[in-house]
């Protein structure tokens, strides 16, 4: 199963007892598909960034989980056509592939993925050496 993060952003006027009811309704939908609930936080009302429908402020959600992947189709076709909700947004989370420690092997067992470090092919030279950005032609450095 994979992690989600959803975002609800409810209509500022909603009544609590409605906005609970979507929250409680996208979590027994999870898990009827096999689905776990990892957190759920409401954030509170917020100014929104720009007016949706004729709302400046929201009332913001965020429910974490892990679902298998059909669960969000699900999940999206239930938000858009639910009143209270004026925006939502599922994103997938990647989980941090844990490193050995000092001492200790990596190796790597069936199924389990090698990622090499992330080093940007452009900020290391040929020989080796990292190159100092602050010195570069993009960013001079400062004169006295």
């Amino acid at each position: 199963m994979r992690r989600y993060e959803l975002m609800l952003v409810f209509r500022p006027d909603a009544p609590d007892e409605r906005t609970q009811a979507v929250v409680e309704r996208v979590t027994r939908m999870i898990v009827g598909d096999g689905g776990q609930i990892v957190k759920v936080q409401p954030w509170g009302r917020r100014r929104l960034a720009y007016p949706i429908d004729r709302h400046r402020e929201g009332q913001y959600h965020i429910v974490v989980f892990e679902a298998p992947p059909t669960t969000i189709g699900e999940i999206e076709r239930s938000l858009l056509i639910t009143e209270e909700v004026l925006r939502h947004l599922v994103i997938r989370i990647e989980r941090p592939v844990r490193s050995a420690r000092k001492g200790e092997t990596a190796e790597a067992g069936e199924g389990d993925q090698v990622v090499p470090p992330l080093v940007d092919e452009d900020e290391v030279e040929p020989d080796g050496e990292r190159i100092d950005e602050s010195e570069s032609e993009a960013a001079p450095a400062a004169v006295d």
